[in-house]
């Protein structure tokens, strides 16, 4: 195990915010947009949508899933248009998603794949 820390300073955070039972075919979408993985969680939604929404008096359900998933930001675009589609995110009370700029993160990286970015580099 090395003392070394590899920070990494060219990435995102994206996160969206589905309705129950979407999460696992947008979080599909994005790893086939080449996300490396997600976290998925449960959360429980409140404000204007909660009401009934319009004519048809349809209710918006409380009980969200929130999807994170951190992408490079040459890749984020291209991840986050498949969320929004995926999760039909253009449709009143389906979700919201979001991007924020992470200033460094740090993980395991396999040694190969730092040998391949530092010759790269020379």
């Amino acid at each position: 195990m090395s003392d070394e820390i590899i920070v990494l300073t060219d990435a995102v955070l994206i996160t969206a915010i589905v309705q129950r039972g979407v999460a696992d075919e947008v979080v599909r979408a994005a790893r086939r947009a080449g996300a490396q993985g997600a976290t998925v969680f449960y959360a429980r939604g409140m404000g204007v949508r909660q009401r009934h929404m319009g004519v048809l008096g349809v209710t918006v359900n409380a009980e969200k899933e929130v999807i994170y998933i951190v992408a490079s930001t040459d890749q984020a675009d291209h991840i986050f248009e498949r969320i929004f589609t995926t999760a039909k995110l253009d449709t009143p009370g389906m979700g919201m998603a979001y991007i924020t700029p992470l200033e460094k993160m740090a993980t395991h990286i396999p040694a190969e794949l730092i040998e391949k970015f530092t010759d790269s580099e020379s």
